[in-house]
C-alpha cells in the first residue's frame, strides 16, 4: 500500500520535473560570433597588379595532399608523417583535448538524477547500573539494520547546467583547435629545419668545391714560387685562403648537426637515433597564393580556438546570471529498518520520503553581481584576444608575402652578382698567371666570389623558410570544419583528434 502511494507520488513529481524543464529557459546572452575586421585584399596583391611581382601558382594544396608535399621531397614527407606518432608536445595537446572532453561529460552528468544506495548494521547498548530501589539493573542491547535507496535531481530550470555544458563544449573545441595549431607548428618547424639542413648541405658542398679550387691555386702559386716567378707572400696568401675556407667547411657541421638533432626531437626520437644523409637539394621556392583575406578566418586553428573561447566565456555569463534564481531539487528515498535482519525486508518495516526542495540566496553582499561582472569582463577579454589573433594572422601573411617578394628580387640581383664575381675571379687569376697583377688581387676576387655565392645561399635559405612560414600562416590546408562538432565532443566521436602510440616501422 505504502509502496503504491510512493510510486504515484514519484510519477507526479517526475511529470512536474519534465514540465519544469520543458518550460525552463537558459538565462544569459545567446552566443553571436564577434565581428573581426578583415581587409578586402592583401596589401601585397597590389604588387601583382602592377607587374612588380608574380608569385608562382602551384596546384591547390588540398588537391596535392599534405601541405609539405609542395616541396616534392620524399624524406621530408616521411619525417612529417612521424610527428603525429611520436611528438611529445603533440601528445600533451591531445591529452589536454581528452581532458576537456571529460570535463564536458562531468558537466552533462548534472542534467541527470543522482542515485545512491546505503546499508548499515548497528548494535548498541546501555551499561548496567543501580535501580531506584538500590538493586542492580541489567544493561539493554539493541540491534538495528537498515537499507535505503535515495535519489536527488536538481532541475535545470534556469539553464545553469546547460550553460555550463555549452561553455565546456566550446572549451573542448578550443582545445581541439589548440591541438591542430600545435600539429601545424611542429610540422612547419620540422619543414624549416629540414630545408635549412639541406641548405647547409649545399653550403658545405660550395665550401668543399671552393677549397678544392683554392688548393689548385695554392699549387700553382707554389710552382711559380719554386720557379722564382712569385714571392713567398703569394704562397702564404694562397695557403691562408685555402685553410680558412677548409675551416668554414668544417664549421658547417655544427649547424647541420643542430638541425638534425632538432628534427629528431620533433619526431620524438633521441638525436642519437636519427641520421639524415647528405643529398643533393633541388632549390625550388614555391609561393602559395594566399586567397581572399576573409577565408583566413576559417583556415587558422589559432583563430578558431580564440573564437571558441569567446563562445565559452559567453556561456559562463549565463552560468553567473543563473545564480540569481532559486534552485529546485527533487529528492526521494525508500528504505527498510528492522531490529532483526531476517525481518528487514518486510513491508511493515518500510520507510519513505519524497518532496521538492527550493533554495534561494537572500543576501550575499554583492557576490552574484560581482561574479556576473567578472564573467562579462572575461568575455570582453576573450573578444579582444580573438580580434588581436585575427590581426596578427593578417600581419603574418603580409609579412611572408612581402618577404618572398623582396627576397625574390634580391635573389635575382644576387645571382647576377655571383656571375660577375665568378667572371672577375677567373679573369684576375689568368692575369696573375700572366704576371700582370699581384696575388692580392686574386685573393680579393676569390673572397668576393665566395662571399657572393654564400650570400646567394643565405637568400635561398631565407626564401625557403619564408615559404614554410607563409604556408603555416595560411593554416597549412586546415579548415574550421575539421573541428569536432558539439555531438562529437559529447559522444567522444573525434578519431582525427587522436595521435598514435604506434611505433614507426
Amino acid at each position: 500500500m505504502a509502496s503504491d502511494r510512493l510510486q504515484r507520488r514519484c510519477r507526479r513529481l517526475a511529470a512536474l520535473a519534465v514540465a519544469l524543464i520543458l518550460a525552463g529557459c537558459e538565462v544569459g546572452p545567446d552566443y553571436e560570433r564577434p565581428t573581426a575586421e578583415a581587409p578586402v585584399a592583401y596589401k601585397e596583391a597590389a604588387y601583382k597588379e602592377i607587374g612588380d611581382w608574380k608569385p608562382s601558382a602551384p596546384s591547390d594544396l588540398l588537391n596535392r595532399g599534405p601541405w609539405w608535399s609542395i616541396y616534392n621531397d620524399p624524406l621530408l614527407d616521411q619525417l612529417e608523417r612521424q610527428i603525429d606518432i611520436s611528438n611529445q608536445n603533440l601528445k600533451a595537446a591531445e591529452a589536454a583535448y581528452r581532458e576537456a572532453r571529460a570535463i564536458v561529460a562531468e558537466a552533462r552528468a548534472g542534467l541527470f538524477p543522482t542515485l545512491s544506495v546505503d546499508a548499515s548494521a548497528q548494535r548498541s547498548g546501555q551499561g548496567a547500573g543501580s535501580g531506584s530501589s538500590g538493586t542492580a539493573s541489567r544493561g539493554r542491547v539493541q540491534n538495528q539494520f537498515s537499507a535505503t535507496a535515495s535519489a536527488s535531481w536538481e532541475l535545470d530550470v534556469w539553464g545553469r547546467i546547460r550553460r555550463t555544458v555549452e561553455s565546456d563544449v566550446a572549451s573542448a573545441q578550443a582545445s581541439a583547435a589548440d591541438l591542430a595549431a600545435a600539429r601545424l607548428s611542429a610540422q612547419a618547424l620540422l619543414a624549416a629545419d629540414y630545408l635549412e639542413l639541406r641548405v647547409a648541405d649545399e653550403l658545405k658542398q660550395l665550401l668543399d668545391d671552393s677549397t678544392a679550387a683554392f688548393l689548385r691555386a695554392l699549387q700553382i702559386t707554389e710552382n711559380r714560387y719554386n720557379g722564382g716567378i712569385a714571392g713567398r707572400s703569394d704562397v702564404a696568401s694562397a695557403r691562408a685562403q685555402y685553410e680558412g675556407t677548409r675551416a668554414q667547411a668544417i664549421n658547417v657541421g655544427v649547424q647541420r648537426a643542430a638541425f638534425e638533432h632538432a628534427i629528431a626531437v620533433l619526431i620524438g626520437r633521441p638525436p642519437a637515433e636519427l641520421t639524415v644523409a647528405e643529398a643533393k637539394f633541388v632549390a625550388v621556392v614555391p609561393v602559395t597564393p594566399p586567397g581572399l583575406p576573409s577565408t583566413l578566418l576559417e583556415r587558422r586553428p589559432d583563430i578558431a580556438g580564440a573564437e571558441r573561447r569567446v563562445a565559452a566565456a559567453n556561456a559562463q555569463i549565463g552560468v553567473a546570471v543563473a545564480a540569481y534564481y532559486p534552485t529546485l531539487t527533487l529528492t526521494a528515498s525508500y528504505g527498510v529498518v528492522s531490529s532483526a535482519i531476517d525481518t528487514l525486508f518486510r513491508a511493515a518495516n518500510g520507510v519513505w520520503a519524497v518532496g521538492p526542495q527550493l533554495a534561494q540566496t537572500v543576501f550575499d553582499a554583492g557576490l552574484r553581481s560581482a561574479q556576473v561582472d567578472a564573467a562579462r569582463a572575461f568575455y570582453d577579454q576573450n573578444v579582444a584576444n580573438y580580434r588581436q589573433t585575427v590581426l596578427t594572422a593578417f600581419q603574418q601573411v603580409e609579412d611572408q608575402l612581402a618577404a618572398l617578394r623582396i627576397l625574390e628580387q634580391q635573389a635575382e640581383v644576387q645571382n647576377a652578382a655571383v656571375v660577375a664575381a665568378q667572371e672577375a675571379e677567373a679573369l684576375i687569376f689568368n692575369q696573375y698567371t700572366a704576371g700582370t697583377v699581384a696575388y692580392t688581387n686574386v685573393i680579393t676576387a676569390q673572397t668576393v666570389a665566395l662571399g657572393d655565392r654564400q650570400n646567394a645561399l643565405n637568400i635561398l635559405q631565407n626564401r625557403l623558410v619564408a615559404s614554410v612560414t607563409l604556408l603555416q600562416a595560411l593554416g597549412g590546408g586546415w579548415d574550421a570544419a575539421q573541428l569536432p562538432s558539439d555531438a562529437q565532443v559529447k559522444d567522444g566521436d573525434a578519431p582525427a583528434m587522436r595521435t598514435s602510440d604506434a611505433k614507426t616501422p
